[in-house]
């Protein structure tokens, strides 16, 4: 991880790395990594993430945290180009990272646990990445609904079976903090954090089209088809964000 290569996009520090490189990493991770060490935490940075750390401090201090933070989102590979000399290479969208990795399952020796959504959704997510991926050993999952009170025990369940990657979906800044709060108590190589990845999987949510999603604008998307649920956060945290993105964007880190 010493030779990752990073920019600093709207004043956090993000990786430049491919979605394959992501997906190298991880394997490489997994087969080398000492058993004593806690796992990696990957974290995902985009427009919202940004507005958060300027104003949730606790959020940046475990961004920071992180052992890679990848572009999450497309503005900040178009914001890099623009304004550093040193670009991220493409978008890492943690939806197509899950299946990124999913599809190595048989050469990596990838074991999953799905942590996060409704149970409903994690539930139908597990089933459908099965019939997806045969060669995908989902070796345990659990619903995002739980007190501080419950995460030893959580912990001992995920070590319990034997899971290598833990795929925490519990919205931002909750999964960041659970990360970073439980590394220690952790015995897997990598902890990812992934949003709503589960419902997409379900197709609870739908993914922007492409041309949208290459020219940076899913969020308009994402805004348009829950607009009660999306609409004041895009309201405060897009200006916010693209205010950073111009500002606090360098090839400095």
């Amino acid at each position: 991880m010493s030779l990752l290569e990073y920019v600093k996009v709207g004043g956090i520090k993000t990786a430049r790395l491919s979605r394959q490189g992501l997906v190298q990493a991880i394997a490489d991770e997994i087969n080398t990594r000492d058993s004593q060490s806690p796992p990696k935490l990957l974290f995902d940075a985009n427009g919202h993430a940004l507005a958060m750390a300027i104003m949730n401090r606790s959020y940046l201090e475990d961004m920071n945290r992180a052992d890679i933070i990848h572009a999450d989102g497309e503005p900040l590979v178009i914001a890099s180009r623009l304004l550093t000399n040193s670009p991220i290479p493409e978008r890492s969208a943690t939806t197509d990272l899950f299946h990124d990795v999913a599809r190595t399952a048989h050469t990596d020796g990838v074991k999953f646990f799905l942590l996060g959504a409704s149970e409903e959704v994690n539930k139908e997510c597990a089933d459908k990445m099965q019939q997806m991926y045969p060669a995908l050993d989902i070796v345990g999952r659990r619903h995002g609904y739980f007190s501080l009170e419950d995460e030893a025990a959580i912990c001992d369940e995920i070590n319990a079976s034997g899971a290598n990657v833990i795929w925490v979906g519990l919205g931002k800044p909750k999964e960041q903090a659970f990360c970073v709060r439980n590394r220690d108590r952790l015995t897997s190589a990598w902890l990812i954090t992934c949003g709503g990845c589960f419902n997409y999987v379900t197709g609870a949510y739908a993914r922007a089209p492409e041309w949208m999603q290459k020219s940076g604008l899913e969020w308009v998307h994402r805004l348009l088809t829950e607009p009660r649920k999306l609409g004041w956060r895009y309201l405060t945290t897009t200006p916010l964000a693209l205010i950073l993105l111009f500002a606090r964007t360098s090839s400095k880190v």
